[in-house]
């Protein structure tokens, strides 16, 4: 009997703009260099956002509320100025990218975007509370990998500034199981304006 076909997630991000992604991809470029590269496993471009609120495997006949509160919460945000400075890393699990910039304002709109999430019935993952970051790469499962050269050598990392001018709910379908190397793929599944 065949498993199920994993379940798509979802969750409320900002995008950096696609020149700011080729920005980091250049910055990022000389890790390959360094010793133990091979352990990591860059995030592709679809990964690369600040997650606002993770929802999870969520019901779809609840999305139509959630869309109309993540409007109604983005029209409540200014546009603000955001940029990639720098950067840092969970242990020797995970390196991400710094932002810089209206941090006030990033974090003003990730608590009314998981308000609003809660009012629409998905509540925000309790496990991932929000953390401004932007995901670089990850430690493959069993090989480690001492993160912190990395994070060093990633010290004068610069991409942006851009203006976040919009949020996206967008849909993570994991890869099939089984299949070494497969990454999830990343859909947009609404996206709304800054400020109306």
């Amino acid at each position: 009997m065949a498993s199920p076909a994993p379940r798509p997630r979802l969750f409320v991000a900002v995008v950096p703009p696609d020149a700011v992604l080729a920005e980091l991809r250049r910055a990022t470029a000389a890790l390959d260099a360094l010793p133990g590269a091979d352990r990591l496993r860059p995030t592709e471009a679809g990964g690369r956002h600040f997650t606002l609120a993770f929802l999870g495997p969520s019901d779809p006949g609840r999305l139509d509320g959630l869309a109309a509160r993540l409007a109604r919460a983005a029209r409540r945000t200014p546009p603000f100025p955001l940029a990639l400075r720098g950067a840092g890393r969970f242990g020797d699990r995970v390196l991400w990218a710094r932002p810089e910039g209206d941090l006030t304002a990033l974090a003003r709109l990730a608590d009314r975007v998981r308000a609003a999430a809660t009012r629409a019935g998905l509540p925000p993952d309790a496990e991932h509370a929000f953390r401004p970051h932007l995901t670089l790469a990850r430690v493959r499962p069993g090989q480690p990998l001492r993160l912190a050269p990395y994070a060093e050598a990633l010290a004068e990392l610069a991409a942006g500034p851009w203006r976040v001018d919009e949020v996206r709910l967008i849909r993570s379908v994991p890869p099939p199981g089984g299949v070494p190397g497969a990454r999830p793929t990343y859909e947009t599944a609404g996206r709304w304006p800054l400020g109306g």
